[in-house]
């Protein structure tokens, strides 16, 4: 080999002979690098994968406590809630709100819902805001207004009951 390059030095080819050689080697090294590079991207999906199965093996352990714990735990009779004796006690009813209601002596929450009835009934309630009331003849010697909120409605009725 070292004839034919310095023949080719001789000659005036040389260059051309050197530049080829260094062209060759730089080839090999660019496809050695390549290749070591693959290798290395390799190794590391590998161990993602691992730290990834740990992962969930702790999960799955955690989840079993928790399990356990939820056994350990008595569980509590909720109690009826009683309704308040006060609410279905009869009151007696003003003459204003018994052209409404009836003169029968009805409790508290009797008269309202009464009340909610004849208001649906005869569309009293505001197209827009559903919370206000727009009082008729019979319903404005009750309550006293020509408009009144829902809640305004069961106060003012409370004067008319005893």
């Amino acid at each position: 080999m070292q004839c034919n390059c310095s023949l080719n030095l001789l000659k005036g080819g040389g260059t051309m002979a050197k530049k080829k050689v260094a062209k060759k080697k730089a080839a090999k090294k660019k496809v050695a690098k390549k290749k070591v590079a693959k290798k290395k991207v390799a190794k590391k999906k590998v161990a993602k994968k691992k730290v990834a199965k740990k992962k969930v093996a702790k999960k799955k352990v955690a989840k079993k406590k928790v399990a356990k714990k939820k056994v350990a735990k008595k569980k509590v009779a909720k109690k009826k809630r009683k309704p308040n004796p006060a609410f279905m006690k009869p009151v007696n009813i003003s003459a204003a709100l018994a052209s409404i209601v009836g003169s029968k002596p009805l409790p508290r929450t009797q008269v309202t819902k009464k009340l909610w009835e004849y208001i649906k009934k005869n569309k009293l309630q505001d197209s827009i805001n559903k919370r206000m009331i727009n009082a008729d003849a019979k319903l404005k010697e009750v309550l006293g207004k020509a408009k009144v909120s829902m809640f305004e409605m069961t106060k003012l009725v409370s004067k008319h009951l005893s």
